[in-house]
């Protein structure tokens, strides 16, 4: 039976969940996904999974936070003083807003804080840092 391989174009079903088990995303409940191996559409750890399964197959693997989506970035953790936010923005806790510096393409933040005096904003992913383990099905090589 054909093997998936870098160049091909596949669609799989999955579980993500994080390693005390919770689940995170599933695609179970609707659609599988469908990207092509090999063109950095989806995280390095979850692409390699699928390389050399064959349709029906079935794998579990844990991924770690290099191969998905990075080490958490502290760096990345910045506390704006609402004075020096626009006078109109009203920051949402848990939102993510694509802020651009200077000359630079917009990043994605999201509000992790907000007290009486600063807006404290994040560009990690949400599960930068962690491990995530993938349980994944090969439903199509396309």
């Amino acid at each position: 039976m054909r093997k998936a391989q870098v160049g091909d174009r596949v669609k799989v079903h999955y579980t993500g969940s994080l390693s005390d088990g919770t689940v995170f995303d599933s695609s179970l409940e609707s659609e599988p996904i469908e990207f092509t191996l090999g063109q950095g559409e989806i995280i390095p750890g979850f692409e390699n999974m699928i390389i050399g399964m064959e349709i029906g197959e079935t794998k579990k693997s844990t991924i770690p936070c290099e191969e998905a989506y990075g080490e958490f970035n502290e760096d990345w953790v910045v506390r704006v003083p609402k004075s020096q936010l626009p006078a109109n923005f009203q920051p949402q806790l848990g939102r993510h807003y694509e802020i651009a510096f200077g000359d630079s393409e917009p990043v994605d933040f999201f509000v992790v804080e907000i007290d009486d005096e600063s807006v404290t904003f994040d560009g990690n992913h949400p599960l930068a840092g962690q491990d995530l383990t993938f349980e994944v099905k090969l439903i199509e090589i396309i």
